[in-house]
């Protein structure tokens, strides 16, 4: 494995240090900025490349934060955090005792220890401690990830989609088609009226954790009795007459457990388009989005997709740099215009992390193969 090693150096050298031997001596790889060679890259975009290589992360909290760039306006480490949360990746935090953090590491520490956001960690006093709690856990990451494996449902599950609301989300307008990505926790009892309501308050700091939503792009919470949301209302200008890729616009949390992520699809200036170049990796980045929101927790979910309004929707390759010519859309005269795939079976939770391009692949040729034009 490639563990990657975060954390700012003041504070923890020999922290750090001790972890890079040890972990080479347990057979895997550690990647940490120390080893970095002189490169044209710029440095905060090579530490995110080697992590997002990486299998795992450690993290250690200790008491300075660290430079803060100002590409960012945080730390690297920060940084690395949230491309993490971002990836799904697995990680490993481990906070040292008996310093006193600065204020902006304080801060930090409550977003990563945060009930709601982050995950729970470890603490040592002594590097001798750490490294013990680093190899038991390794250990336990050696016996094996996650593995994706599917299940026959007893009986189906009831899912929440688009043409079950009354309201359609404001930057899609009526017509517009979106994609939906939804996953339901299987075995869970649903959320009391307290904890929906923490979901509320925490939702916006979630999406922004995962870094998929651009900063400059506002964020709209709203509630109702069974869901809390927050939306993208499009404010931004945009031009409808140049390729766009999708983009989320929605994310909805029901009572139920149900989360649900709308999306628009790719366009260009003929219009909206289902593309099988385009769509299993969308599908698998809503994957990996719903898992770095760290809402689900069961081991077994049900997903589903589907795809609204797909008679304005014409089944082609996206471009980024190049508008097509003509488009063939569906057109109006079908009797369904949804397109929804229909679980049968459960699935691991490792469909929200490394096991999403499976799942995504499978979801997005079942859309494809529902349109009139797939063929």
């Amino acid at each position: 494995m490639k563990i990657f090693i975060s954390s700012a150096r003041k504070g923890l050298e020999e922290e750090r240090d001790s972890l890079r031997g040890l972990i080479l001596a347990l057979g895997h790889t550690p990647v940490q900025f120390e080893d970095f060679s002189a490169q044209t890259t710029p440095s905060r975009e090579a530490c995110l490349t080697a992590l997002t290589s990486a299998d795992v992360c450690v993290f250690l909290l200790g008491p300075n934060y660290g430079h803060i760039f100002p590409e960012s306006g945080q730390s690297a480490t920060h940084d690395e955090w949230a491309a993490a949360q971002a990836a799904g990746m697995p990680r490993l935090v481990y906070r040292k005792q008996g310093v006193t953090f600065e204020p902006a590491q304080h801060t930090f520490a409550r977003i990563v220890e945060a009930y709601a956001t982050g995950v729970f960690r470890d603490s040592f006093g002594t590097t001798a401690e750490l490294q013990t709690k680093v190899v038991q856990k390794i250990k336990e990451l050696e016996s094996g990830a996650p593995s994706l494996a599917f299940t026959k449902l007893a009986q189906p599950q009831a899912l929440r989609w688009s043409l079950d609301d009354t309201d359609t989300h404001p930057s899609a307008g009526n017509q517009s088609p979106l994609l939906e990505l939804h996953v339901l926790p299987l075995d869970f009892i649903g959320y009391s009226a307290r904890e929906l309501e923490q979901l509320n308050t925490s939702l916006v700091d979630r999406i922004r954790a995962t870094r998929m939503i651009r900063d400059d792009i506002a964020l709209h919470p709203s509630r109702s009795q069974d869901h809390v949301a927050v939306g993208n209302r499009g404010d931004r200008p945009r031009s409808w007459n140049t390729p766009q890729p999708g983009e989320v616009v929605e994310v909805r949390l029901y009572k139920s457990g149900q989360t649900s992520i709308r999306a628009t699809l790719p366009r260009d200036g003929m219009g909206f388009i289902l593309a099988p170049n385009a769509l299993p990796q969308q599908i698998a980045d809503l994957l990996r989005f719903t898992g770095a929101l760290n809402v689900i927790q069961q081991d077994h979910i049900v997903v589903a997709a589907g795809v609204s309004n797909f008679a304005m929707t014409s089944v082609d390759t996206f471009q980024p740099q190049q508008s097509r010519q003509s488009a063939r859309p569906a057109g109006f005269g079908h009797p369904s215009l949804h397109l929804q795939t229909q679980p049968d079976e459960s699935v691991t939770l490792a469909a929200l992390g490394t096991g999403a391009d499976e799942v995504a692949s499978y979801l997005a040729q079942a859309l494809i193969t529902q349109h009139p034009r797939a063929t």
